[in-house]
């Protein structure tokens, strides 16, 4: 069966079962799914067809019984000649001593290795055939470790698709696998394993890609309708003429983007299913006067709304904004972080439960054991992927299953959206408010780098403020940086003592980061000295020049989310980047940095040069890590996948017709294995 474990094939002992486990292969399953990452072109070639340092195989007979050669711990040399028509060629294999037994005198060898023209001999990488086995001119290369060698490891996958290749479950229905001209499951495990020809491999990639991404987008499918059918979403009746009130008072104009998404939300408020909605905007384009809108919108039925940022200084900012905006309006505000004191919290918290208190703002301190709501109706989240996936749940959880707005102002393009956030809807503002300053961002060399000093100077002199950043704290003997503490000590000499310079890195205490930011947003420190930390939305209008050392050890998603935190207010805004790029793609991203301002064009470039991973890093962003698509080079495929997982929920929520049976069973075993879809 596919569900047995590998230790049932033959071969495999604990140590063994041990190495395969490493590499996510505990059962039958896996190991017919665990896919070559490339392949390898293993035709023969005549000696005199062969580039210098090609990858080739030779194949002659054995003129020379192999010599094995111990020249230190664990190292090996094996040495054989084989003679090709009239040419006799030597052969060296390193630390691979178990191939001696391979070579008979007389014998007829296969191997695979690399030419070297000049001195006539290959450098061994592998015995393809010998005698009495057969060539293969098409090979799979594995992801491997020390444990699980590739030739052991294609003998195994071998003797697994002998054994259950014929009792493979087709999880694409039949009109599907038609409509888009797929493989089926068998022909896909035999095509990606031991295909014949490029082209045949290439044929079993597509449909093994699709297939990946089909069963993902599922996976998202089911956990959307899970959400919507158990969650008893609220129905929040909101006053609308209370709403365009308060949108009266505003000393602005909303954006036409604005409008949208405030209408979007709004009308997933009002209906009775679960409201699980991204706001995605770049930085500056106005998400939080829409979260204070539709927060509103939930105070006006009776409900409460929180809004959780992930750092105090952001929570105090928004309390501040917020407290100033709604100033005549019967709303009452309160800030919860983990600076409260035990008196106010006691308040802030008697007040939450009571109903008294209509708007809570706060870290994560708003998800505490002790926090009650009396009828918390909309969660808020800013900064969404500053926030683990139990952390959002546990909010949620405080009140009666309210509804969920998640904010964040890092671009995603549709591309990730996808894959990203396929449970939810997306709403975005692709605009930024008139007569906001745009940021002119230079590049330069660091010989250039006064330059640099020159702006900062004449910017303090006008009364601004300036950021700079680099990517390291301390020195590193590895990566040759500007680090943060050398940075610091140079600008203090530069600027003089009358010039108020301080350090913050991710290193230091909450409290002494927070006490720094405080300062900075006061007008206290001039120049903040800085790692990456306050790439998180800290408001400091007077701030004018972003200085970013090294930039292109960033992404391009991340600088721009480190430019955006200047030109908040009405003057002119700097971004300068310094960096030596080693290659052209460098050079490129910082050419482009330099051309345009808009965040989802960054976004995109960002993708297409670097890869999802690389863009938003860490596991909590919710991306999932694909074995074998690529959601960038393959997004035709991803998009044809996630159309129709949605059309067969639509057309069949409950996958009760029989073409669906495998699906409702592959989900039920994903339940199962994790407790949830989440």
């Amino acid at each position: 069966m596919l569900t047995d474990a590998v230790t049932t094939l033959s071969g495999v002992g604990e140590k063994r079962a041990e190495g395969l486990a490493e590499l996510g292969i505990t059962t039958i399953y896996d190991l017919l799914y665990y896919f070559p990452f490339r392949y390898d072109d293993l035709k023969v070639k005549a000696i005199d067809e062969i580039a210098d340092q090609e990858k080739v195989t030779l194949k002659g007979v054995v003129v020379a019984a192999p010599i094995v050669t111990r020249f230190g711990p664990r190292k090996t040399r094996l040495n054989v000649k084989i003679q090709i028509e009239h040419t006799v060629v030597l052969v060296t294999f390193f630390n691979q001593p178990w191939l001696q037994d391979k070579f008979e005198m007389g014998d007829e060898a296969a191997v695979y290795g690399k030419w070297d023209a000049l001195r006539h001999t290959l450098t061994g990488m592998k015995v393809l055939a010998t005698q009495n086995s057969e060539h293969p001119s098409f090979t799979g290369i594995y992801p491997v470790n020390k444990h699980v060698r590739q030739s052991w490891l294609v003998e195994l996958v071998k003797q697994a698709y002998d054994r259950d290749g014929q009792n493979l479950p087709e999880m694409i229905p039949d009109d599907i696998r038609a409509k888009y001209k797929l493989l089926p499951e068998q022909a896909i495990v035999a095509g990606m394993h031991f295909p014949q020809t490029p082209e045949q491999a290439s044929a079993a990639r597509r449909s093994a890609v699709f297939r990946e991404f089909f069963l993902f987008q599922l996976q998202l499918q089911a956990l959307r309708q899970q959400t919507d059918a158990t969650s008893n979403g609220l129905m929040i009746p909101y006053d609308n003429q209370a709403l365009k009130a308060l949108i009266a008072t505003l000393p602005f104009e909303l954006t036409r983007a604005q409008k949208k998404v405030v209408n979007e939300i709004c009308a997933d408020m009002k209906a009775p299913t679960h409201m699980n909605r991204l706001l995605q905007g770049d930085v500056g384009s106005g998400k939080t006067i829409v979260a204070a809108i539709v927060m509103y919108a939930a105070v006006t039925a009776r409900y409460q709304a929180a809004l959780m940022v992930p750092t105090e200084v952001l929570a105090e900012q928004h309390y501040a904004k917020l407290t100033a905006l709604f100033q005549g309006f019967p709303v009452n505000i309160a800030l919860l972080t983990g600076s409260t004191s035990t008196k106010d919290r006691r308040s802030i918290l008697t007040g939450l439960e009571s109903g008294e208190i209509d708007f809570i703002i706060g870290t994560h301190a708003l998800i505490q054991k002790a926090v009650n709501y009396h009828s918390l109706g909309l969660v808020v989240i800013d900064e969404q992927h500053r926030f683990g996936v139990n952390q959002r749940k546990i909010l949620q959880e405080k009140g009666l299953k309210p509804d969920l707005l998640s904010m964040t102002a890092t671009p995603i393009p549709r591309t990730l959206a996808i894959t990203a956030y396929g449970e939810m809807d997306v709403s975005i503002i692709d605009e930024l408010p008139a007569g906001r300053q745009p940021i002119t961002t230079t590049w330069i060399r660091k010989n250039q780098f006064r330059q640099a000093l020159d702006t900062i100077k004449t910017q303090l002199g006008l009364g601004g403020q300036a950021f700079a950043i680099t990517p390291l704290i301390a020195e590193s003997e590895k990566v040759d940086l500007q680090n943060a503490e050398q940075l610091f000590a140079d600008l203090q000499g530069e600027l003089g003592p009358q010039v108020s310079v301080a350090l913050l890195h991710g290193q230091m205490k909450a409290e002494e980061k927070d006490t720094i930011m405080r300062a900075f947003s006061d007008g206290e420190i001039q120049v903040l000295v800085s790692t990456t930390v306050v790439e998180v939305g800290v408001d400091v209008p007077n701030a004018t020049v972003m200085l970013i050392m090294d930039a292109d050890r960033f992404g391009l998603a991340q600088l721009h989310q480190l430019r955006g935190r200047v030109g908040r207010g009405h003057q002119a805004a700097y971004c300068i980047l310094v960096a030596d790029p080693k290659n052209e793609q460098g050079v490129e991203r910082m050419t482009i940095m330099t051309e345009t301002n808009d965040g989802f064009v960054l976004a995109e470039k960002d993708l297409e040069l670097r890869g999802s991973g690389e863009i938003f890093g860490d596991r909590q962003s919710g991306l999932p890590s694909f074995k074998l698509g690529d959601p960038v080079g393959d997004f035709n495929s991803l998009a044809v996948a996630q159309q129709v997982a949605s059309q067969i929920f639509a057309q069949d929520p409950t996958l009760a017709q029989p073409e669906h049976k495998m699906i409702q069973r592959y989900l039920n075993s994903i339940r199962q294995k994790n407790g949830s879809l989440d």
